[in-house]
């Protein structure tokens, strides 16, 4: 990555008080903002450590920056966006297609979200968020900042699911109904079949990260997910970033690693953060050896008891909200909006014209009911 500072919109707004763009790592002064408005995340994707991890694996090679209104006592914003090397590249979010996890805006005060949503609106490069929830402070902003600068789309976007805990959550079967509990009881009994059943969520010291992080992935390496190439460990890229990340978290003390294990072998795992008062599901696996006991299954009861008797306020699941979730464990979503901003310019209007052809080609193509 080059390291260097550029002003943004040299000229237009004051360096000190208005919006600038930072290339990723080039300043320690923007990793102490984005720690210091840390405090107003409502996701562990807006931290610095998420970013970092990002830059050292999966876009080592992309050009990331960072739009930053540096405010005081509170104040200030941060938007973390990556690009191609090229002058009709579009901004996108950082890791949301690399990770596929939703991304926001960092910070909540009202006058800087104006600055960096204005920011946007006059310079010429096109942006694409493709997940943001739909609450975000971000929204309006653009829509008012958009408005005769160019041309700004929101649509619906994949939701993601969650479940809001509460006491009666420590005890989770309790919480289905009849079919569901009895479908519990068998897998719990044929896993009893197999050996000695025992349950473990670990908070790994960082020098005992990398055991417990290979541990991990090594029983998402004997399920499905190895064939079709998802796994963490047949990738790279998404192996280095995962081992930064959950490095990082694990010295802060937020990373939680839960293991099903029969006669001490592991048959089932999650990767997850404590953080922001909720358990955030990065990662699940389990060894389809012993499939027919449903390991995944029974390790997803003992953690929501787990997170609900610590009294956090959620299970954020994170991932898409797909049928069989909303079937076997909760239709309660975190609604999500894809954002696309065309500031008027030929670099707008050829993302816009990109954008729309592709739109075209996919009604074409989906076939007729």
């Amino acid at each position: 990555m080059e390291l260097a500072i550029h002003d943004f919109l040299a000229g237009q707004v004051h360096a000190d008080r208005g919006c600038r763009i930072v290339e990723f790592g080039a300043d320690d002064g923007l990793a102490r903002t984005w720690l210091r408005l840390e405090k107003a995340a409502s996701l562990p994707t807006q931290s610095y450590a998420f970013a970092w991890a990002l830059s050292r694996s999966l876009l080592a090679d992309a050009r990331l920056e960072v739009l930053v209104v540096a405010g005081e006592r509170g104040s200030g914003a941060l938007l973390p966006l990556c690009r191609e090397r090229s002058y009709f590249a579009p901004w996108r979010a950082m890791g949301a297609r690399e990770v596929f996890e939703p991304m926001d805006v960092l910070g909540s005060d009202p006058g800087s979200l104006d600055l960096l949503a204005g920011a946007i609106a006059r310079q010429p490069r096109a942006l694409q968020l493709d997940r943001i929830p739909v609450a975000s402070p971000l929204v309006p902003a653009l829509r008012k900042a958009m408005r005769g600068r160019g041309w700004l789309s929101v649509r619906p976007a994949l939701p993601c699911p969650k479940i809001t805990l509460g006491q009666g959550w420590t005890d989770p079967e309790s919480c289905f109904n009849a079919r569901r509990r009895s479908d519990f009881r068998r897998a719990a009994r044929r896993a009893s079949e197999r050996g000695s059943v025992s349950y473990e969520v670990l908070s790994p010291e960082p020098d005992h990260f990398d055991a417990c992080f290979d541990e991990a992935i090594g029983v998402e390496l004997n399920s499905w997910k190895r064939e079709a190439g998802t796994a963490i460990a047949v990738h790279r890229g998404k192996e280095k970033f995962f081992r930064e990340f959950f490095r990082s978290a694990a010295e802060r003390g937020e990373l939680r690693i839960a293991f099903l294990r029969i006669d001490g072998h592991a048959v089932a795992m999650q990767m997850a953060l404590e953080s922001l008062g909720s358990y955030w599901l990065f990662k699940i696996g389990y060894d389809e050896e012993f499939g027919k006991c449903s390991p995944g299954t029974l390790l997803m009861l003992h953690t929501l008891a787990w997170a609900a008797g610590r009294r956090l306020r959620s299970f954020e699941l994170l991932g898409n909200a797909e049928p069989w979730i909303a079937e076997l464990w909760t239709q309660e979503n975190v609604a999500c909006v894809q954002l696309r901003c065309y500031p008027f310019g030929i670099r707008g209007a050829a993302a816009f014209a990109k954008d729309a052809l592709a739109w075209a080609l996919r009604r074409l193509m989906r076939p007729a009911a």
